[in-house]
């Protein structure tokens, strides 16, 4: 794949000296970028020194500004929150690189990719035993399914009542299908 730029860039230093070596940085990473997306429209890379000063230096804030056909992708890196930032190619790596994973997701939407989370497994309590800690859920298809106190998530298992709808993960059991958490529905 040919690492072009074919689009409009610019790219700013705001109050630091033009550096030629990474303003070349900045364009091989650009030009990389299309390798996840190839729509890309126009791009604007800023580098600047953090606003707050630091006992150590000046942290580097980067920020990365694509337009795509249907909008505005926007990545920044906050030099207040990481002390590497001290150097100005960490920021703009770091900021390529959260550019290059929201490219990434985009095109995938783009092309339908998005996955699709199946919901978890619905059923009813059936069958409990506080004394033991034991409880069975009758799942949606009809199958039952075990579960213990320590599976049970945001609720008290001691206040459980037969016939309440719960949601679970399910796990393979020494016994058979047991829910590994089970979610109390409205509680």
């Amino acid at each position: 794949m040919n690492d072009e730029i074919t689009f409009p860039l610019e790219i700013e230093f705001r109050h630091l000296d033009h550096s030629e070596v990474l303003d070349n940085k900045i364009r091989e990473n650009v030009a990389k970028l299309t390798r996840y997306y190839d729509r890309i429209m126009s791009c604007r890379v800023v580098v600047e020194p953090s606003q707050n000063r630091h006992n150590k230096g000046n942290l580097y804030h980067a920020l990365i500004d694509i337009t795509v056909p249907t909008g505005e992708l926007v990545a920044s890196r906050d030099p207040d929150k990481n002390h590497a930032h001290e150097d100005p190619y960490v920021a703009v790596r770091d900021a390529f690189k959260a550019m290059q994973r929201q490219l990434q997701s985009f095109a995938a939407k783009q092309r339908g990719e998005v996955k699709h989370h199946e919901p978890p497994p619905q059923g009813r309590i059936i069958e409990l035993q506080p004394a033991t800690g034991f409880g069975v859920i009758l799942a949606a298809d009809g199958r039952e399914v075990n579960f213990t106190r320590n599976s049970v998530v945001d609720y008290d298992f001691d206040k459980l009542e037969g016939g309440e709808i719960v949601r679970f993960a399910e796990v393979q059991g020494e016994d058979g299908p047991a829910a590994s958490t089970v979610h109390v529905e409205g509680k």
